[in-house]
């Protein structure tokens, strides 16, 4: 068992509709040293890869990004969920249902910062679905720039987004797969990984 899924036992909680809460450690309130290691981590996995750039959504992705761009001494790019006025020029756009929020959102990337040259690890905090995913690759081939990966904290295993990413032929790491998790008994069983 590794450190994220005894962090996930330790203080992760179940709620109905398959729903993990890791707020006090993840994505509300970050623990910055499980982040660091996280980022760590992603760097170990994918340090074989040319990584020109990290790609990630707003919000909780952030978090999680951060640290592996650090890591790889790499720019980190987040997809906003909504066009300011501070973004000026063309971007490029993909629609992201989330699962979390149900409802589906418009994610822009100022075409400024990604571009054909990028070798792009795509980095997020949640995979169930892969709908954040699947648009995070929809911007990265729009710019006509590389996939080199996909890096998820926590995937849920007993949800498709996985085993649809997996069958496309992308390079995925989840740090911790969740093979089932229950509300009535709060029990979280993870899937065996390679070290």
């Amino acid at each position: 068992m590794n450190f994220l899924e005894q962090r996930i036992l330790k203080d992760g909680v179940v709620k109905a509709g398959n729903v993990l809460k890791v707020d006090s450690f993840l994505n509300h309130q970050m623990d910055v040293a499980l982040l660091k290691a996280m980022g760590q981590e992603f760097h170990r996995r994918f340090a074989h890869k040319k990584i020109t750039k990290v790609l990630t959504i707003e919000s909780s992705g952030i978090a999680v990004a951060y640290p592996v761009a650090e890591a790889f001494g790499v720019p980190m790019v987040f997809a906003k969920k909504a066009k300011s006025i501070n973004i000026d020029g063309d971007v490029y756009v993909a629609e992201v249902p989330s699962f979390t929020h149900k409802v589906t959102n418009q994610v822009i990337v100022s075409k400024k910062f990604l571009s054909s040259e990028d070798h792009v690890l795509i980095i997020d905090d949640f995979l169930a679905n892969g709908y954040a995913l699947q648009g995070l690759i929809s911007l990265v081939e729009a710019a006509d720039a590389t996939v080199e990966g996909l890096g998820i904290a926590i995937e849920k295993g007993f949800q498709e987004g996985g085993k649809r990413m997996r069958n496309l032929g992308y390079h995925l790491e989840s740090l911790a797969i969740v093979e089932s998790m229950s509300a009535e008994t709060g029990e979280i069983v993870f899937q065996a990984q390679e070290a």
